[in-house]
């Protein structure tokens, strides 16, 4: 924030995270204030002990909260949009009754993740997660079980793409900061995602599927489904081509931005830019719901009023997630804005622990302390930069060395981190079960991560 230095030390920064962190639980789940007025008011009072100028109050949880919204609420309203169209058309069942009479019973929860990871490769992790729910959602109704057997290895799969593999924009601008080969860095990022979704995803789906299982939501479908089979139904092939196309059109711009590094193409030329844009995520969703409301709609006998009458009904559902996803990101802004985050990775620097390790904590610190995974991996990287160069590392360590941070940055999320609202609120989850499910899968993420990047590091 300019204009405004932060004077107080790391103890009184710590006790002020802890104290608005047990204010934030105290609110929800003793008082059971609202989580988007909790957010609000916790973001508030945490500005104003932290010292942030009374000028700047609104301006810091405004910022925060729109930038939230501008990466989150197109991602959820058209991935809601497209969900809602696969389940009223049937595709969503199609697909559901397909893949689990191909892979068997047992296997759908392994088939569901192992698809949301091939997703997960271009999708950033909100749009892949709303986009494969109706599908996630569908199998849990005809199997049962609960939701958390099925939903746990999609959104491991999707967290694990989106934190350690390229072309997200976490590892993206971690490798250039230290300089690190991006091929190579696919290569390290997969063979660390991979097994680190069977553990944290397949596993700890199976383990925590058993012992706490949450019935489906309705929130896809506005609380209207309707048991009755739909009519003329889309096969499943229609249903793998809507879902794929958004994955091909991201696809544009990784293939655009490999040929500008290699020097084939000039990045500032208008075909370029304007290419890159159909290749953005919101727009590749947006192309999608345009195409699928034809295909789902007019070419299988549905007037032009019932598709807007579907497309309507999806956006009502998921506004309080948006809204709420929205106000953890004016908490984790204010926590930003405030220097807590910055203090604690300043005090961390200097603990003179191995270049590796240090910096997994440091982004550890970053994450707790701010929420944001990809803030918390780039400002990590930032911070051991000097370091990682002075020590001359290349190849496969210093790819190695990006995946520690990154498992750095999604340990320990909490009420702080906009995913946590995201999951737990489609989800249907009470903060408690929220805790127990999503922070825990996302903490195993980091250590496996971490475990898996420090054997390459040192037998590479």
């Amino acid at each position: 924030m300019q204009g405004f230095e932060q004077t107080l030390g790391i103890g009184p920064l710590l006790a002020i995270v802890v104290g608005a962190i047990a204010l934030l639980l105290v609110l929800i789940i003793q008082f059971r204030v609202h989580a988007f007025v909790a957010l609000i008011l916790v973001s508030l009072l945490t500005a104003i002990v932290a010292g942030i100028p009374p000028q700047a109050l609104l301006t810091t949880m405004t910022s925060s909260f729109g930038s939230t919204l501008g990466g989150v609420a197109l991602l959820v309203g058209l991935g809601a949009m497209l969900g809602r169209l696969l389940e009223v058309s049937g595709g969503a069942q199609v697909l559901a009754d397909d893949l689990v009479d191909r892979f068997g019973e047992k296997r759908a929860p392994m088939a569901l993740g192992i698809a949301s990871l091939i997703f997960g490769f271009p999708i950033f992790f909100d749009a892949g997660l709303v986009v494969m729910l109706p599908v996630v959602f569908t199998v849990a109704r005809r199997l049962g079980g609960g939701l958390l057997l099925y939903g746990i290895p999609v959104a491991t799969a999707f967290s694990v793409m989106h934190v350690f593999v390229p072309p997200h924009p976490g590892p993206v601008a971690a490798s250039e900061l230290l300089g690190a080969d991006v091929g190579l860095l696919v290569l390290v990022g997969l063979a660390v995602a991979i097994p680190t979704w069977v553990v944290a995803g397949w596993l700890f789906g199976q383990w925590i599927g058993a012992r706490i299982v949450l019935p489906v939501p309705d929130i896809l479908s506005g609380g209207t489904r309707s048991d009755e089979p739909p009519v003329n139904p889309p096969g499943s092939g229609t249903v793998i081509g809507l879902l794929l196309l958004p994955l091909g059109l991201i696809f544009i711009n990784t293939g655009l931005d490999f040929a500008r590094a290699q020097g084939w193409v000039n990045g500032d030329a208008g075909w370029f830019q304007l290419a890159r844009t159909f290749g953005a995520t919101p727009v590749a969703l947006l192309i999608s719901v345009l195409v699928a409301a034809y295909v789902l709609g007019p070419r299988r006998g549905r007037d032009a009023a019932t598709v807007e009458r579907t497309l309507d009904s999806a956006l009502g559902p998921v506004c309080s997630i948006i809204l709420v996803t929205g106000a953890g990101g004016m908490f984790g802004g204010v926590l930003r804005a405030s220097g807590i985050g910055d203090a604690l990775a300043d005090g961390m620097a200097y603990i003179g622990l191995p270049i590796f390790v240090a910096g997994f904590l440091i982004a550890t610190a970053l994450r707790v302390a701010q929420g944001s995974a990809t803030v918390a991996l780039i400002t990590s990287a930032g911070l051991v930069q000097p370091a990682v160069q002075a020590a001359g590392y290349q190849g496969a360590d210093l790819a190695a060395i990006v995946v520690a941070l990154a498992a750095g940055s999604v340990m320990l999320s909490h009420v702080n981190d906009s995913g946590f609202w995201l999951v737990g609120r489609f989800f249907n989850m009470d903060i408690k079960t929220t805790f127990k499910t999503w922070t825990v899968m996302q903490t195993l993420v980091g250590l496996m991560g971490f475990a898996l990047a420090g054997l390459i590091f040192w037998l590479f």
